[in-house]
């Protein structure tokens, strides 16, 4: 899976190979939530979209092409643990924090908070480093950002 993400993202003009490596295990982290239910919903799917259109100013369709790779090859999946030192090499905390609250908003973007979700996301935060207290202030920002939405 990772040799194939590689392959498709395109080095943006002027990023290093460790820019590169960054946007691929932050993309990487979203898609692994998403998957931890096994179930990968239309409103999660929109919330990956925007996510990584946003992150790595990619366009719709590479964003779609992106997505759809990664869900035929996510059998391949090693882990989480290379995605996550990647970003601690290159994040400082807020920047960190801010993966975590993305991640929290497409666990709940399908008005559902599966056990797994939460579990990969804790497990996620405590590969980063992210504090408890953290860890929770982004749980609930993401909630009172879900319940505006309604």
């Amino acid at each position: 899976m990772l040799r194939r993400l590689l392959d498709f993202l395109k080095e943006p003009e002027g990023a290093t190979d460790k820019e590169r490596m960054v946007m691929l295990a932050a993309a990487a982290l979203l898609l692994e939530v998403a998957w931890a239910d096994q179930d990968i919903s239309e409103a999660e799917l929109a919330t990956i979209e925007r996510q990584l259109g946003k992150q790595f100013g990619l366009s719709r369709d590479d964003v779609n092409e992106l997505i759809e790779e990664s869900r035929q090859n996510h059998g391949n999946s090693v882990g989480v643990y290379s995605y996550t030192r990647n970003i601690n090499d290159a994040w400082d905390e807020p920047r960190k924090f801010e993966l975590i609250l993305a991640l929290w908003r497409l666990a709940l973007s399908d008005d559902q908070l599966h056990r797994y979700e939460e579990h990969t996301i804790r497990r996620i935060a405590e590969l980063l480093y992210v504090s408890h207290t953290r860890f929770i202030e982004a749980k609930l920002k993401a909630k009172r950002d879900a319940a505006a939405r309604s």
